[in-house]
């Protein structure tokens, strides 16, 4: 199990900054976070950490070259749930992403379903939302699969942090070799879904882990809110049981690379020190070491 870190970890800087923070902290592998289509002002002038779905290849390979990181997964984050609309993250954004991913060497593209904004997502019914996301990634699954890469349907909203209707969804778009999940600990919790409920299900179909904690007085939102950019406080802190969750991962034998979406240095630090224990704590003999 390799541990990344989430590239958004110093506020009002770009990205080449955000990877170079990262390796002093001691990691080598980041996900590529933020991005956007075409030109953006704050990447531009150098205080927004995104990068461009239309850049030229080698900009991001030689930014993270020489910042000493391997880019391990290709974030695009969308909204499958309410209507296609310009402004909206979507198919066309995942194609790229795909696209631009393998140019890069990167083989997984983790995306989403997200939480609804508008009163028709949120008015659709369960079976709505399951239709709605298949034909939104049928096009960017038919790239994943002529490209090589792994599209992975993160737990970050209504349907994904849902067993029932994850495994709905699974089924329904099926390419198992091709689609898999990533589970974000703290989101599956945090919409109301159990992360060890999710290992024994899916199993094999986990090709990543964001690793996050929620807070106790986060109790109260469960289920109602979907997604957490960033968890605010170590791994440990919290009440989502992460340790117990590395357990089950060993078990069931899934050694993914993985990522910490976890805010400040500090916290970031003793989380991989946490994550690196559990992980030798339930690690068979012979089995393989973490490394950062």
């Amino acid at each position: 199990m390799k541990i990344g870190c989430f590239a958004c970890v110093e506020p009002f800087a770009p990205l080449s900054n955000q990877l170079k923070a990262i390796r002093a902290m001691g990691f080598k592998y980041a996900d590529v976070t933020d991005n956007h289509d075409g030109a953006a002002l704050g990447e531009e002038f150098g205080f927004a950490p995104t990068v461009s779905l239309d850049s030229h290849p080698h900009k991001l390979r030689d930014m993270a070259k020489k910042a000493g990181i391997r880019l391990s997964a290709f974030c695009c984050h969308a909204n499958l749930l309410d209507p296609t609309a310009p402004d909206t993250y979507g198919t066309a954004q995942i194609i790229k992403a795909i696209r631009l991913a393998k140019l890069l060497g990167i083989r997984e593209v983790i995306t989403c379903d997200g939480e609804p904004h508008t009163a028709f997502g949120r008015s659709l019914k369960p079976a709505e939302r399951v239709l709605l996301i298949r034909e939104k990634l049928q096009a960017p699954i038919e790239w994943a699969e002529e490209l090589g890469i792994r599209l992975l349907l993160e737990t970050h909203g209504p349907v994904t942090d849902n067993l029932k209707l994850m495994g709905d969804l699974l089924d329904k778009l099926g390419q198992e070799k091709t689609v898999g999940i990533c589970l974000d600990t703290g989101n599956c919790w945090l919409g109301g879904g159990d992360p060890l409920a999710f290992i024994k299900a899916f199993g094999k179909r986990i090709d990543h882990v964001h690793w996050k904690d929620m807070p106790a007085e986060m109790e109260k939102q469960r289920g109602k809110i979907f997604g957490c950019g960033m968890a605010l406080i170590p791994l440990g802190d919290g009440i989502v049981g992460v340790e117990r969750i590395v357990k089950e991962l060993k078990k069931a034998k899934i050694d993914v690379a993985t990522t910490l979406e976890i805010a400040g240095a500090d916290a970031v630090r003793e989380s991989a020190k946490r994550l690196k224990a559990w992980t030798k704590k339930n690690c068979s003999v012979g089995s393989q070491s973490q490394k950062l």
